[in-house]
């Protein structure tokens, strides 16, 4: 694998981190994925992955003040570390090239 290779599902993870900014939490970034792929996907699914992320330095996290609707739990929230944006940008960047041409066959 190439050096700052992530996967296809850590790319839409960390697209929609990206998307989401200051509100992304694993329940936002659960939801959003799945309107916009039509993907229906564990939040365990999300949470390890965001894990695995962090693990990776492409992400790094905060922890929010504790909220009533939550029963007084705190949210994790989570940003693109300057890996993380080179990291997708990198991937956009290949999967654009892989792409290119393709158009005209994939629009019919």
């Amino acid at each position: 694998m190439p050096p700052g290779y992530i996967g296809e599902f850590e790319q839409v993870v960390l697209m929609t981190v990206l998307r989401l900014g200051d509100g992304a939490y694993g329940a936002t970034i659960r939801n959003e994925i799945s309107e916009r792929t039509g993907r229906d996907v564990s939040l365990s699914a999300v949470h390890t992955t965001l894990e695995r992320l962090e693990d990776k330095k492409l992400l790094r996290s905060r922890v929010g003040d504790p909220t009533p609707q939550r029963g007084g739990r705190r949210k994790r929230f989570f940003s693109l570390s300057a890996a993380g944006e080179q990291a997708l940008q990198a991937s956009w960047q290949r999967l654009k090239k892989a792409a290119e041409g393709l158009e005209p066959l994939l629009e019919q």
